[in-house]
């Protein structure tokens, strides 16, 4: 017993030899920080996957007419590019990856409350990824509904939507035990000491997102299932033609979509919160405000799905109320900008590849932000409905929010989590060409909205040219930089310079006072915590 105990406290996560060996030992582990490296795994093959469904969208759209696809197939790549950036990486990202693995460790814990529960919830997640995998190949061909699945279109194409359905619906199980699991964690599982308000921000927006996947999942679940009996039984739900409200399924679809906009972006807020400190030297301007603020988010970003459906045909009080709150939500949402502007000012900067992540995440997230006041505002919503805009708005929260802070997140915790350093040239080379892409990709997108291009076309008029040949360059851009930070990552997972530093950019939270990397059971003994985070004074 006392030579396991030893084992546990002297090796690896990544060498510790349990029960199993092979791949066994990484299937079948509970150990909190495999099982975040078996999401990072699959959600990095399946975003190369999306990205490359993205590049071919773009291909087709660099002159008018047909370049490399008709229609039908260019839906079916939008439905599928839709699914897999959703549902299989942008909401499970950052928590079940970093969440995952870095929850315990900055509570001072050894795993979370309900491991196996937590090992079951990656199945979920795979078993809806098959799933969704088989619609594309069986049946009267692949869905081309996009991801949101609107009715009646969804009950009454010929394409084979009912799995790619079946397999979104199986991933919110996974969603559902990963909220809980976190929510149990931090409430239960703190170390000694840390209080409320000495709980690190990333732990703070996992909360506050764990939440969001609890209460709103639920509710996306119940659609999908009404979609499967409206295909399979024709009860009427949704289907005019049975007396049913089409209008109810984008109530009922927003209800929870939107929300899940903020389980992709609390957490992101959360990283760019633990990066910008560290690489600033300074204690985080206004802890308690963004504490609250992540809090409002969540609650405040419950009630604007209606800002959807401003042409939907709703009361002009609904109209009303549901603008108001898009912009009411806005305000927590720029508070934290301020307090992220505020500890940079006069800190001590370093300037290091987690760093520019950090701060360019700022300025897409900026220009998504303020692009959705406009979406918030009535009179530019009805115009912009549904064009191109509404594209460059989504991408610019959602993947840019969601993937800089990815890509910053991972090069922050890569040596804590690996005992290996990333090559820092190419991980500047590539940052520097992915924001480049990125920009050059989305921005001319405003533009194409507000002249009139539509969205989900594929094909266009003449006069929309010139934004999307600058576009569609942007688009291989971007993925050039894709390219070129996944291989630095997986080429410095493998041969990177190994380290044992434990704490290797001076952070302040305790995931930095374990060794490198960390071992199976993350202490010791469980740390006593005397102060809050981020203490550099």
């Amino acid at each position: 017993m006392n030579e396991q105990i030893a084992t546990h406290h002297d090796v690896s996560y990544l060498d510790y030899r349990g029960k199993y060996k092979g791949i066994f030992a990484w299937i079948l582990s509970t150990d909190h920080k495999r099982i975040g490296l078996l999401y990072l795994y699959t959600i990095m093959a399946f975003f190369v996957v999306g990205a490359i469904l993205g590049l071919m969208m773009k291909i087709e759209l660099f002159a008018p007419g047909k370049t490399i696809m008709g229609p039908q197939a260019y839906n079916s790549f939008f439905t599928l590019h839709g699914i897999i950036m959703i549902f299989v990486i942008v909401i499970p990202g950052l928590p079940a990856v970093f969440g995952n693995f870095f929850l315990p460790l900055m509570l001072g814990a050894k795993d979370v409350a309900f491991p196996k529960l937590n090992l079951a919830s990656w199945y979920f997640y795979i078993i809806g990824i098959i799933v969704v995998l088989f619609s594309q190949f069986m049946g009267d061909g692949a869905p081309d509904t996009g991801w949101t699945f609107y009715a009646p279109y969804s009950f009454k194409t010929q394409a084979n939507v009912l799995p790619a359905i079946t397999g979104a619906f199986i991933m919110g199980f996974s969603s559902i035990a990963t909220g809980i699991n976190f929510i149990v964690t931090i409430h239960r599982m703190r170390a000694p000491g840390m209080t409320w308000f000495k709980m690190p921000l990333f732990p703070w927006t996992l909360y506050a997102t764990a939440w969001i996947q609890l209460l709103a999942t639920p509710i996306i679940g119940i659609t999908l299932l009404l979609i499967i009996a409206e295909r399979t039984m024709g009860i009427g739900i949704f289907d005019p033609a049975l007396g049913g409200d089409p209008i109810l399924y984008q109530h009922l679809f927003w209800t929870y979509s939107h929300p899940a906009v903020y389980i992709m972006i609390l957490p992101a807020m959360g990283v760019i919160s633990e990066i910008i400190p560290t690489f600033s030297r300074k204690s985080i301007f206004g802890y308690k405000v963004i504490v609250i603020s992540s809090l409002a988010i969540a609650f405040i970003g419950s009630f604007v799905w209606g800002h959807h459906m401003f042409t939907s045909g709703m009361s002009g009080v609904s109209l009303f109320a549901f603008s108001f709150l898009t912009f009411l939500v806005a305000i927590p949402s720029a508070i934290k900008v301020f307090n992220w502007v505020s500890t940079m000012h006069k800190g001590s900067l370093l300037m290091r590849t987690p760093f520019f992540w950090a701060v360019s995440f700022l300025w897409v997230f900026m220009i998504g932000g303020l692009s959705g006041l406009m979406l918030g505002s009535l009179a530019i919503n009805v115009h912009v409905h549904d064009t191109h805009f509404v594209v460059a708005h989504f991408h610019y929260i959602v993947f840019g929010g969601t993937g800089f802070a990815f890509f910053g997140a991972i090069h922050y915790w890569f040596p804590k989590m690996f005992g290996r350093r990333y090559d820092a040239s190419w991980a500047n080379i590539g940052w520097l060409t992915f924001f480049i892409g990125f920009n050059t990709l989305y921005l001319p997108m405003f533009i194409l909205g507000i002249q009139g291009m539509p969205r989900r076309y594929y094909d266009y008029l003449a006069e929309f040219h010139s934004g999307n040949i600058i576009s569609s360059f942007g688009a291989i851009v971007l993925i050039s930089g894709i390219l070129i930070i996944i291989t630095n990552l997986i080429r410095s997972a493998r041969h990177g310079e190994k380290t044992s530093v434990m704490n290797t950019w001076g952070g302040k939270t305790l995931e930095w006072t374990v060794p490198t990397p960390p071992p199976l059971e993350n202490f010791d003994e469980i740390p006593i915590v005397t102060k809050g985070p981020y203490d550099y004074n």
